[in-house]
Parts: structure tokens; C-alpha cells; sequence
């Protein structure tokens, strides 16, 4: 990025984009942007944007109000951000993980378009060995101490046992939830009032993605 001038708004914006991507895993709609720095319509937003895809900053992807994606050279900085988890020491690592981020709907969770990187962790981290780390979205688990945010430590699996902490995959979703099997069929449970469960019915789309074996949390 070292030959690209860029304006102070169009400096305002990435930064925006950089720092939702950050804290959320997904860039800023056009209204959003517009709202944040006070345009007075999207259309405004939109110009911006498509200046900094002319100066290849930025990639637009068409067909989704989220459809702004950073160039390499430009995201490659937001790295930085993620090294003040509380990680153990090089020389203690023992396990390369990959962190699993936004999943498409219906692609298998460790598709490498879904891995944003990888971390090296200890083994004795974790309760049992984990397979990747996944980014929390939402607070529907917040009451067992998981944040929107965290990377959750999974391990693969097909089964579960009732009580415990899942990846689960409903219909073209992909959630964390508290696994319960009665004579009535499956459900998965939130740790929120806020959250509803989530019920199975026979002939849903269903299956466990794995089991949640340990967090790493964000502390900053």
C-alpha cells in the first residue's frame, strides 16, 4: 500500500472496515458506514467505496450488502490484533490450529476459504486435543462465559452427550449451543433468556460439527 494515496475520508473509511472486520468478522454495510461518519444517504458511502476498489485497496463483491472484502496487503496489518491473546510462549507450542471464521452456508467448516489463520497453543490448554479454533458470533452463550469475540477451542467429532457444549449445524447455519436429547427429539439450548433453543424436528438438516473443549479470550 505504500504508493496509494488516499484521501482523509477515504483513510476514515478503511479504518472503519478494518475495525469491524476486527471485532465482528464481517465489514460494514453502506448504511452502516454512512451512519457512522454522518453521510446523508448510502449513495454517499458507495462513491467512497468505489474509489478505494479503483485504487485496489478494496474488493466489491456484488449480491450482498456485506460485500466489501480488503485486499491482502491491506488486512495482512489487522494480524497484529489478534496477538495480544493470551496465548502460551513459542516455545511451549505444541499444536498449529487453524481459525475458523465466518462459515458459508452449507461448506464444510474447515474449508480454507473459512480459515483466517493459525494459531500455535500448548496442548495442555485444552481438555481434550482440538482440531481448530472457532470465532464466536453473538452472545447467546454469554452465561458459561462465552463471548462474542472468543476462539472457541473445538474438537471433531459426529457425537455428543447431553449437556455438553457443541458446533452444531442446522440448515444452512452453523451454531454453538448447549446439546440436549430427549424422547422428543434434539434441542439446542443458549445460556441467555435473551435466546430462544433451537428445536430439531425429524427431517431437519442436522449434524454435531464437533465439541467445545476449551476458549482462548480476548482480553483488550
Amino acid at each position: 500500500m505504500e504508493n496509494v494515496k488516499l484521501t482523509a475520508r477515504q483513510q476514515q473509511i478503511l479504518s472503519l472496515i478494518q475495525t469491524a472486520i476486527q471485532n465482528t468478522g464481517a465489514p460494514p454495510t453502506r448504511a452502516e458506514i454512512a451512519t457512522e461518519l454522518g453521510f446523508k444517504s448510502a449513495n454517499a458511502a458507495e462513491e467512497h467505496l468505489q474509489a478505494l476498489a479503483r485504487k485496489g485497496v478494496i474488493q466489491l463483491v456484488s449480491g450482498t450488502s456485506r460485500g466489501i472484502r480488503l485486499k491482502q496487503s491491506v488486512s495482512e496489518p489487522l494480524d497484529t490484533h489478534f496477538k495480544q491473546f493470551p496465548l502460551p510462549l513459542q516455545a511451549l507450542a505444541q499444536l498449529t490450529l487453524p481459525l475458523v471464521g465466518r462459515v458459508a452456508a452449507g461448506s464444510p467448516i474447515l474449508a480454507q476459504e473459512h480459515i483466517e489463520q493459525t494459531y500455535s497453543v500448548e496442548a495442555t490448554m485444552f481438555a481434550q486435543t482440538p482440531d481448530y479454533l472457532l470465532k464466536v458470533r453473538g452472545l447467546s452463550m454469554r452465561d458459561v462465559g462465552i463471548m462474542d469475540g472468543d476462539l472457541l477451542a473445538v474438537k471433531t467429532t459426529r457425537e455428543a452427550r447431553n449437556g455438553q457444549i457443541v458446533v452444531a449445524r442446522v440448515g444452512e447455519e452453523v451454531t454453538v449451543k448447549r446439546f440436549q436429547k430427549t424422547a422428543r427429539g434434539i434441542s439446542l439450548l443458549p445460556e441467555n433468556p435473551d435466546f430462544s433453543p433451537i428445536e430439531v424436528h425429524a427431517g431437519d438438516v442436522f449434524s454435531i460439527e464437533g465439541l467445545a473443549v476449551g476458549l482462548i479470550r480476548n482480553q483488550f
